[in-house]
């Protein structure tokens, strides 16, 4: 019975091999690839030193200068000039840098389908891989979102590789680690994993590295927020957000330098930062470009605007329930128009309209950008109060949301602020003061009870209270040895 296993589990891996007739292997391989419907998937067969010669590869995806050099040298070559071994002629006589040899068939294709070009040479058992793959790609550019008045202007792009190098470039250190993984039994996109060795918690990495290995769908459609709810699939009801992305390799390579873990995903220009906590999250770039005062200022006004943006609309709506608590000094703030609506739904309402501009802002060509603005401007704004629909004080605190919101470099962020204060308007409206006391408390809760990846504090270090680690987030603080004394030239 032992015999019979054995034999099968060879019959199986054969299969999987390669022969070394080539016009085999030019059979499987021209089925698989479907090269008679495909158009784009270009095979030619030619002599190499007296040799029957096979190769295949996507248009699109090759060097043309390249392939054009490659195959005048496998034209000059003769019978005698061949080697009898593949090793030997990916060793010693392919005259490229990245080339590799596979024997796997289905290995070959996966490679071929990611715009490796694959050889196959009569006699050899081995098929050889030249990596000539060049992807279409935009220019490193300043990332739209996550513009610093400071800092480098280059930014992450789709493509996997230049994402890798503008990190290497930054951390020029033997301990930074890349390890490449995929995921998605039909797409297989590729996923590195960027951390410091040495400097990562080794149980938090094993963990995030067999979850990607035991990711089972069949693609990653949503590139990284696709990988995200696959590694985190708990409390999806908490709008909080459990990663932190980032379009800048600066802040990627510092992240990592602090011995978090980076995640790449390819056709996607953001990187995926954890373990993320809500500190994480409210620092950017401009925190570190500026001396640590200004540091310090930008960081914890920032704060501040971000509870603005949860409390003012809320407190407002109690102040206008119980006009009697309003201090002697801000008596001002009372509605002076007649109120049509309730305030609460010229609230609510407002919350909407401000999403439906922001979509038309993104869905607007840019050439109507400017005067579409200027309409909804002028009708929202002005006429909107005329006709009696909206108080100029709600337009006010509403319009200071909106400007605030934008702050906040994280999209998830703002909008788990603008769920948490929508639900603390309701509760307000129908509970009072008590509603007020429950919509923040919720929220509180919603915060603490968060969990990041690694199953830490969400709020850490202000649970577990940590009051150093604390003060280093609440404070730019000086770069340490800037002046100790130990370096004196630049």
């Amino acid at each position: 019975m032992n015999i019979t296993i054995q034999d099968t589990v060879k019959s199986a891996e054969s299969q999987d091999v390669i022969s070394s007739d080539i016009k085999n292997n030019i059979r499987w391989f021209n089925e698989n690839l479907h090269v008679e419907e495909n158009f784009d998937v270009v095979y030619r067969v030619i002599t190499i030193g007296g040799r029957q010669a096979c190769f295949y590869f996507i248009d699109g995806f090759c060097k043309d200068e390249l392939m054009q050099k490659l195959l005048q040298y496998f034209y000059s070559l003769t019978p005698e000039d061949m080697p009898e071994s593949a090793y030997e002629m990916c060793k010693q006589y392919m005259p490229y840098v990245e080339v590799d040899m596979q024997d796997n068939k289905n290995q070959i294709l996966q490679f071929i389908l990611s715009g490796v070009l694959a050889l196959f040479i009569d006699g050899y058992d081995r098929c050889l891989l030249i990596d000539s793959r060049t992807y279409p790609a935009r220019n490193v550019t300043e990332p739209e979102k996550d513009k610093t008045m400071r800092g480098s202007k280059d930014g992450f792009v789709e493509t996997l590789v230049f994402n890798t190098a503008l990190i290497r470039r930054r951390i020029r250190d033997t301990n930074l680690c890349m390890k490449m993984m995929n995921a998605g039994a039909a797409s297989k996109t590729d996923i590195v994993v960027c951390y410091m060795d040495g400097r990562v918690d080794p149980l938090f990495l094993e963990k995030i590295v067999r979850r990607i290995e035991s990711i089972h769908v069949d693609a990653l459609t949503m590139s990284q927020e696709s990988l995200a709810e696959c590694l985190y699939d708990r409390k999806w009801y908490n709008p909080f957000p459990k990663f932190k992305y980032t379009e800048r390799p600066d802040t990627a390579s510092a992240q990592v330098l602090e011995g978090d873990i980076v995640v790449l995903v390819d056709n996607s220009p953001q990187a995926m930062i954890i373990p993320t906590s809500i500190f994480d999250i409210v620092e950017e770039a401009d925190d570190y470009y500026f001396p640590p005062i200004t540091g310090t200022y930008l960081r914890l006004s920032r704060l501040l605007i971000a509870l603005m943006t949860y409390f003012v609309t809320p407190t407002f709506l109690l102040f206008m329930m119980y006009p009697e608590w309003i201090p002697e000094g801000l008596t001002f703030i009372r509605v002076k128009e007649t109120v049509n609506v309730p305030i609460v739904y010229q609230f609510l309402m407002l919350e909407l309209a401000i999403d439906g501009l922001r979509l038309a802002a993104v869905n607007t060509p840019n050439m109507l950008s400017t005067p579409l603005s200027i309409m909804a401007a002028l009708v929202l704004g002005e006429f909107s109060v005329k006709s009696g629909w909206f108080n100029a004080e709600v337009m006010l605190y509403m319009a200071f949301v909106a400007v605030a919101n934008y702050t906040q470099s994280n999209y998830e962020l703002g909008y788990a602020l603008k769920f948490m204060r929508m639900l603390t308007l309701i509760t307000t409206a129908v509970f009072g003061i008590y509603g007020y006391a429950a919509g923040v408390i919720f929220c509180v809760i919603a915060v603490v009870s968060n969990k990041t990846v690694s199953n830490k504090s969400y709020i850490y270090p202000l649970i577990p209270f940590r009051p150093r680690a604390l003060c280093k987030r609440l404070f730019r603080m000086r770069m340490a040895g800037a002046n100790d004394g130990k370096s004196k030239s630049l």
